[in-house]
């Protein structure tokens, strides 16, 4: 599978208990099913991971 939106997302975090990365949102079951296939594309609940966000505003 390539890069997808979710590689980016700030929602989608590595778990250490679990060993791989998982999604934070709560998706309902055809979300779900669609995130798991691998074509969930255009998620609406995409939010980018920019971790220098905060120190942008600070300048």
């Amino acid at each position: 599978m390539g890069k997808s939106n979710c590689e980016y997302c700030s929602n989608y975090q590595y778990d250490e208990e679990y060993g791989y990365y998982v999604c934070l949102v709560n998706l309902d079951e055809d979300e779900m099913y669609r995130f798991l296939k691998g074509s969930f594309g255009n998620c609406p609940h995409f939010s980018y991971g920019d971790e220098y966000k905060i120190v942008r505003k600070q300048m």
